[in-house]
């Protein structure tokens, strides 16, 4: 500042006017950066649940992660001590299936070798809720009441013999012409689903599932899409007319395994919670 714009009663030193004027401008940059950074914290969708985060009602409800968003830990193959090698990575997020490729199929498309991913711990009477998303032409599924030993006998090996909600996308998935009870949100081969409404692919769906005193549930974004009980004349029915009716016990209630099914197919899983029940 030059002696130029200063009056006569103003005489003092340069530097004192100087900061007078740096340093409001100072304050106020450091104040607009604040509140950009602030904005940018915000999720894109206000209200949305953050991505693998349980909030302090749902843990006092009894509600805990099978995934923390990060890592496999948790989670290992059927008979293997480790997650199956090239089948699945975690990825924004999310864990994913890697497309299985030239992977040698038994007869009903899934992998010989076995790659799904299992649940270490068992449970018995539980609550799930998670979320996924199928690759076009896809078909995965979430097992559930998985008996390793089960799965170990019967032919082929790694199979999970358990109930299946079925994960499909039931445009393009030959699957979906054999039956309605093979559509997404179905309990596989052996209930259909009803008054479903299913997010095209790309987009994630939520998924339910109930499983307490041998009453089951599917839910499918939002909405109870079919419901069974094990051990009614209808159930015994439906196992008799399936794949499963040559297996001793697979009906049977247990404490076992959630498996995260693959099928060959890119499909992705998130925010993978359960809670579970107390027997009464």
């Amino acid at each position: 500042m030059s002696d130029v714009g200063r009056t006569k009663k103003d005489k003092r030193p340069l530097w004192v006017l100087a900061m007078l004027v740096y340093v409001p401008l100072v304050v106020s940059l450091s104040c607009r950066s604040k509140e950009e950074s602030a904005s940018t914290s915000i999720p894109a969708h206000a209200g949305e649940q953050l991505l693998n985060a349980l909030s302090e009602e749902e843990r006092a409800e009894g509600w805990r992660w099978l995934f923390d968003g990060r890592t496999l830990t948790g989670w290992r193959g059927i008979g293997q001590e480790g997650v199956p090698a090239g089948h699945w990575i975690v990825e924004e997020g999310a864990i994913k299936k890697v497309p299985g490729g030239e992977v040698p199929r038994q007869a009903d498309g899934q992998p010989i070798q076995g790659g799904n991913l299992m649940t270490v711990q068992t449970y018995g009477d539980f609550e799930l809720r998670l979320e996924w998303k199928i690759g076009r032409g896809g078909n995965s599924g979430i097992k559930y009441n998985v008996s390793e030993e089960m799965s170990r006998g019967v032919p082929p090996p790694q199979a999970a013999i358990g109930f299946e909600y079925q994960i499909l996308d039931d445009n393009e998935n030959p699957d979906a012409l054999v039956g309605p009870n093979r559509t997404a949100a179905s309990l596989y081969d052996l209930i259909a689903p009803r008054n479903k409404t299913l997010r095209p692919v790309g987009e994630y769906n939520e998924a339910r599932i109930t499983f307490r005193q041998g009453h089951g549930e599917h839910w499918l974004n939002g909405s109870k899409v079919l419901k069974f009980d094990l051990g009614t004349p209808q159930m015994e029915e439906f196992v008799a007319a399936s794949k499963y009716r040559d297996i001793p016990g697979f009906a049977e209630k247990r404490r076992g395994h959630i498996v995260l099914q693959d099928h060959g197919s890119a499909v992705w899983f998130r925010n993978i919670r359960i809670r579970e029940y107390q027997p009464e």
